[in-house]
């Protein structure tokens, strides 16, 4: 089995995992989400702020990239959605054939007892 134990106290993280801890408070993360949200915002205005040279006439409307890709990306979801239906196997699908799903001998079993 695994052999490592769940680390509690930051002094024993490695370098990047105490770098890391500050991610751990909603707050911060809440905060990183927002300014995300805020360079999005400040892109799709700046789409507004200079004169285009286009091929197609529909790159001509402002915002047309950050819209198309958020769009795409709702239509990639949809559409996952939709191959679930049919893509989607019963869980022990595999199981007639995978090593998993063979009994082991019990006499081979190291049984642990995590009650107490």
């Amino acid at each position: 089995m695994n052999d490592k134990k769940i680390v509690d106290d930051a002094e024993n993280l490695p370098w990047l995992g105490r770098k890391l801890l500050w991610l751990d408070k909603k707050k911060n993360v809440d905060r990183i989400v927002y300014g995300l949200y805020f360079a999005c915002a400040i892109l799709f205005a700046a789409d507004f702020m200079y004169k285009k040279y286009v091929l197609v006439a529909v790159e001509s409307i402002p915002g047309f990239y950050g819209l198309y890709g958020f769009f795409m990306a709702i239509v990639l979801v949809l559409c996952a959605k939709v191959m679930r239906v049919f893509l989607m196997r019963p869980e022990d699908y595999y199981a007639p054939n995978d090593v998993e799903s063979e009994d082991y001998p019990e006499d081979q079993l190291e049984r642990l007892d995590n009650n107490g």
